[in-house]
């Protein structure tokens, strides 16, 4: 279902992903609006779950967690239970940052965060090999990171 929103909505969803600490007085001289109109217009996009979360992008490679793998897996076997027990085990791995149900010759893309080799070769054996319903995954390891994000272009 997709949301109606306005386009003060739309400024200030621009403004919040790019900081959402940022004070509604601020946000409210930049657009033209009432800080009370800002704040109400900001707690009504959390209540409907436009706004999905508010979170801090921490920087994984100074809290040592250096690696971005991303991973396609491709299933035996699309039974239904198994498949939901396999998004489970995906969903359920803090490693796991993203993982998107695809079509085409692969099933599943992992984006996966690890400290380091030895982390990640524990992890295939957890997810992969001793979960089960897995025919075969390929690993790809990000050399350098061009651009992260969730930045989602809104218009209203």
């Amino acid at each position: 279902m997709t949301a109606t929103i306005d386009a003060a909505d739309a400024r200030i969803l621009r403004f919040l992903q790019k900081d959402n600490t940022r004070p509604h007085r601020e946000i409210a001289d930049k657009i033209g609006l009432s800080v009370a109109a800002v704040a109400r217009r900001i707690q009504r996009l959390r209540e409907e779950k436009i706004i999905a979360s508010d979170v801090s992008v921490v920087d994984q490679d100074r809290v040592g967690r250096p690696l971005t793998l991303i991973v396609e897996v491709i299933i035996e076997n699309e039974r239904l239970d198994l498949l939901d027990k396999m998004r489970k085990r995906f969903a359920d791995c803090p490693q796991v940052q993203q993982c998107y149900y695809i079509t085409g010759e692969v099933d599943f893309i992992l984006i996966m965060n690890v400290r380091d080799m030895e982390e990640y070769t524990n992890l295939t054996r957890e997810l992969f090999f001793e979960g089960g319903n897995v025919k075969n995954f390929r690993t790809f390891v990000s050399m350098r990171r061009i651009k992260t994000g969730c930045e989602v272009i809104v218009s209203g």
